[in-house]
């Protein structure tokens, strides 16, 4: 299903992008698979088979009145394979391109204490130093890695907390005895 979410991406972004609509298409696809994330009765309407699709390419007409005709379209289309449940991936698989398009970089940093805005700041910054991207930088706390910081750049982890250093020991121990 992966794949298909990954197809139906490709195919809106090359649309979005082609047409010059990138930015609009990208925030009107998030707001509709937000609304469909959150209301139950749009779920049901969307991902039923006791609808038929036509009933669908209506009920998706009407939601999105004032919308780029191109996601309109796109997002009927998808009724009409039967393939609206494929809706939030086909999101995140967007979302990733938009963000390979924009050089744009997410970025989380989890620490077991709060850390000062300075110094989430700092390491934000250096990031994009690195990687010439820009950064969106989350800051979270959890302190169950109960010293150190653990970095996650896009789908690479850096972990330099105490409870990894702690496993790592843990298991050389093991391994010795």
């Amino acid at each position: 299903m992966e794949e298909v979410a990954r197809v139906y991406a490709e195919a809106l972004f090359g649309v979005a992008k082609e047409t010059g609509k990138l930015e609009s298409i990208h925030e009107q696809l998030g707001q509709f698979a937000d609304a469909v994330n959150t209301n139950r009765d749009l779920q049901v309407f969307l991902f039923s088979p006791y609808f038929s699709s036509a009933e669908k390419r209506d009920g998706i007409g009407r939601m999105i009145s004032g919308g780029e005709p191109e996601l309109v379209n796109f997002l009927e289309l998808l009724a009409e394979k039967h393939r609206m449940p494929a809706i939030f991936r086909i999101r995140a698989a967007f979302d990733e391109l938009w963000a390979e398009e924009n050089k744009r970089l997410e970025v989380r940093l989890t620490s077991a204490v709060p850390l000062d805005q300075a110094v989430v700041s700092r390491v934000g910054a250096e990031i994009e130093r690195r990687t010439g991207r820009k950064v969106d930088l989350s800051s979270e706390v959890d302190e169950g890695i109960l010293g150190g910081l653990v970095l996650r750049v896009g789908n690479k982890v850096l972990d330099a907390s105490v409870r990894s250093k702690l496993e790592r020991l843990r298991k050389e121990v093991a391994q010795a005895a």
